[in-house]
């Protein structure tokens, strides 16, 4: 998705679910805003997909939007639902795994 497609969405009211579809047996995604200081992406997760372990150089917001996820974070596991909300500090060793299928928004602060 380029920067016009980004566009398109700007001054409309969202539902942030409804950007990205569930496929089967994958990961899909959806960035919405891309910037300098920070990008917002939007994923589904279909059941028993995962990220695996990772890190990142900067703070990021996972904010649940639909269905059942487990995360780990730092060695502790974290069982989120639609509407949570959790902080990844930067360089903080974390995944995700579908507990059933899942979105979420990823905010990812560059600063």
């Amino acid at each position: 998705m380029g920067e016009n497609d980004r566009d398109e969405l700007k001054a409309k009211i969202l539902h942030l679910a409804d950007l990205v579809d569930y496929q089967e047996g994958a990961v899909a995604s959806r960035m919405i805003v891309n910037k300098p200081l920070g990008s917002i992406t939007v994923f589904s997760f279909d059941e028993d997909e995962e990220l695996s372990e990772h890190t990142a150089p900067y703070d990021v917001v996972v904010t649940i939007l639909d269905g059942e996820c487990e995360v780990w974070l730092s060695g502790e596991t974290h069982q989120m639902k639609t509407g949570d909300t959790i902080i990844f500090p930067a360089d903080a060793p974390h995944a995700l795994s579908a507990v059933k299928r899942f979105k979420m928004m990823l905010v990812m602060i560059r600063a």
